[in-house]
């Protein structure tokens, strides 16, 4: 005598979609494309505000799970709440699937923000920059502009800069909205506007006849910032003046004199993996011993914000290691202006454009 199976009721079937699918998205965000939101304008205006992109783990090879402990399909956070998305009771050692390529110099990537130790190294919040500087290249900006090895760098067709602009009378938002610089991009000080924006704008705003100078905010050399990475301040080094600085290498030996502390211990300790590790009087020790040398155990990344005047990057919180690199800004697949209302929100040009 045979049985019929037992057919399935409509909330089980419900259940298991809903099942199939969670582990569906996970698998493909986990292995193959992740989506990501452009939150500020570091990258304007190669991406805005509001640009929905999808990041390719693909290229640089995806990074196999290293906080097992986690929600589905979430970072930090459970959904609309504080509450932590997972525990760091179990972690695994980084190690990184086979890609197509390798971090190229000028590819925009997604990472995870190294300065941030309260959570694991996968769970840190993503940010987005340009390489600008891949592991062995020698960093140095100078009145702000890149160069790479004593070679002046190509720079981003849409990068921009702050400038003072003064006007004869007051402007509003439409007089800017005529030359691409939305609301966020400028803002009044001393009688004058600080602005945001590329210098072939820069060009066109000179020739309006109610603009009476047009001027770019640069910083002096030898005025040196203490916000900028490894110390500003020692070294005359600010956003527009910086380094020379080389980026390092996986097998790279260093001597540690005083000055290679200075500029590469903060990287060792915090990115290297060593347990017991102290700098004392820019002197290394590891496990009690005093250290003369050091071999890189991974490679790293110097990263740039293409708005560069409005971009927290490598120049104020160092070098990007290789374990934290997610993936390649692929291609964008929405656009929404949040200043303006409806329809005319969507930004229809952008849609599916690549990112270069």
């Amino acid at each position: 005598m045979s049985s019929e199976k037992k057919k399935k009721g409509p909330v089980r079937e419900w259940l298991d979609a809903l099942v199939f699918a969670v582990i569906a998205a996970s698998l493909i965000r986990w292995l193959f494309l992740e989506p990501f939101t452009i939150p500020t304008a570091s990258m304007e205006k190669s991406l805005l505000v509001g640009d929905f992109l999808f990041v390719s783990k693909m290229h640089y090879g995806t990074r196999t799970p290293q906080t097992l402990l986690q929600v589905p399909l979430t970072h930090q956070k459970i959904w609309g709440t504080n509450i932590p998305s997972y525990s760091d009771a179990i972690q695994l050692p980084y190690y990184r699937l086979p890609g197509f390529s390798s971090v190229e110099r000028n590819d925009v990537v997604v990472f995870n923000y190294p300065d941030e130790f309260e959570y694991p190294v996968d769970l840190k919040t993503n940010y987005i920059k340009r390489a600008v500087a891949i592991p062995g290249d020698v960093v140095k900006i100078d009145e702000a502009q890149l160069i790479i090895n004593d070679q002046v760098a190509e720079n981003p067709e849409e990068m921009q800069f702050s400038y003072d602009v003064v006007p004869n009378r007051m402007l509003n938002a439409e007089f800017f909205e005529e030359y691409d610089i939305n609301r966020d991009s400028y803002h009044p000080f001393n009688g004058m506007y600080v602005v945001f924006t590329t210098p072939t704008i820069a060009k066109q705003l000179e020739k309006s006849p109610v603009i009476k100078e047009v001027k770019i905010r640069i910083y002096e050399k030898d005025n040196g910032d203490p916000d900028i990475h490894p110390d500003g301040s020692y070294y005359g080094w600010n956003r527009d003046n910086f380094g020379p600085l080389k980026v390092p290498a996986k097998g790279w030996t260093i001597d540690l004199t005083e000055d290679n502390v200075r500029k590469y211990a903060f990287t060792i300790k915090n990115y290297e993996g060593i347990e017991d590790l102290r700098i004392e009087a820019n002197q290394v020790f590891i496990n009690g011993q005093k250290q003369d040398t050091y071999t890189f155990t991974q490679d790293y990344y110097f990263m740039m914000g293409d708005n560069r005047h409005d971009s927290l990057d490598s120049r104020f919180w160092g070098f990007v290691p290789e374990d934290h690199i997610v993936g390649k800004a692929w291609f964008l697949w929405l656009s929404l202006d949040k200043h303006k209302s409806m329809f005319s929100k969507i930004r229809w040009n952008r849609f599916f454009n690549g990112i270069h």
